[in-house]
């Protein structure tokens, strides 16, 4: 089983996620934008029960502006971490977070929000994929 281990930015907070991600790609709304202060955030989503804290779980805040994303960071250096998403049972490990993990984006989310177009020849979401509560629909490049 593939095991890829991550850090916050100074590695007061260490842990590891086990298997395969179940989504990874690149999400557009506000929320992300801001918690990322870029204009796009790169994700990988995993089952909740393949995150394993392997030091540091003191250290991790938490801050939720609604009950679909529970952001966790460093107290120490203020590195962000991963979300958690309860209602779906998925937990979100930021990319840049996992150094080993070959990124292979498969999706665009919330594309009708990005500031930042990208022409990659991904499907691009208005929102999110109907089996996550979203529309289903694309919008073109």
């Amino acid at each position: 089983m593939n095991q890829y281990q991550g850090k916050c930015f100074c590695g007061a907070v260490q842990f590891k996620v086990s298997g395969t991600p179940e989504a990874m790609g690149f999400c557009h709304c506000d929320s992300c934008r801001r918690w990322s202060a870029g204009p796009v955030n790169a994700f990988s989503l995993w089952p909740s029960d393949t995150l394993e804290v392997l030091s540091g779980a003191d250290q991790i805040g938490e801050f939720h502006l609604t009950e679909r994303s529970h952001r966790k960071w460093c107290k120490q250096c203020g590195g962000h971490i991963f979300t958690d998403h309860p209602q779906w049972g998925l937990v979100d490990v930021y990319v840049a977070n996992l150094p080993q993990l070959g990124f292979e984006p498969a999706l665009h989310v919330h594309y009708q929000e990005s500031v930042l177009p990208i022409r990659d020849g991904l499907p691009k979401m208005k929102d999110l994929p109907a089996e996550m509560g979203g529309s289903g629909d694309t919008i073109p490049e």
